[in-house]
C-alpha cells in the first residue's frame, strides 16, 4: 500500500517542478513567495550570484493579521516599492507550488500595480 504524503511534501515536490523551469537573472530576479498559517513571506532573489536582493514580510510589516489577503497586498506594493528603489523593474513570478490564487494572487496583483512587471 502506498504511503499518503503530506501536504507541504506535494507543495515542495510541485514548487520544485517550478523551480525547473523557472529562475532569476541579474537582468530579471525571481520574485519567491512563502505562505505559512499565520504570515506571508516574499523576496527578490538573483539565482546566478545566490543573494537575496529584496525581501519584506507580514512579520516586518509588524501587520495585526499577516495571514490574510490584505496583509499580501500590503506585503506585495512595500516589496515592489523597495524593489524600485533598487531600480528593479522586471521580476519571474515564483508561486513556490502554491496555487495561484487568494493570498499568493493578491501579492502578485499588488506588486504589478505598484509597478513591478512580470
Amino acid at each position: 500500500m502506498a504511503k499518503k504524503m503530506s501536504r507541504d511534501k506535494l507543495r515542495i515536490r510541485r514548487h520544485i517542478r517550478v523551480r525547473n523551469k523557472v529562475s532569476g537573472t541579474p537582468e530579471r530576479p525571481r520574485l519567491s513567495v512563502y505562505r505559512s498559517n499565520g504570515n506571508i513571506y516574499a523576496q527578490i532573489i538573483d539565482d546566478v550570484a545566490g543573494h537575496t536582493l529584496v525581501s519584506t514580510s507580514s512579520l516586518k510589516l509588524k501587520l495585526e493579521n499577516g495571514g490574510n489577503i490584505e496583509a499580501a497586498e500590503k506585503v506585495g506594493a512595500e516589496l515592489a516599492k523597495l524593489a524600485l528603489e533598487k531600480d528593479i523593474k522586471s521580476v519571474v513570478f515564483d508561486r513556490g507550488g502554491y496555487l495561484y490564487h487568494g493570498r499568493v494572487k493578491a501579492l502578485a496583483d499588488s506588486a504589478r500595480e505598484a509597478g513591478l512587471e512580470f
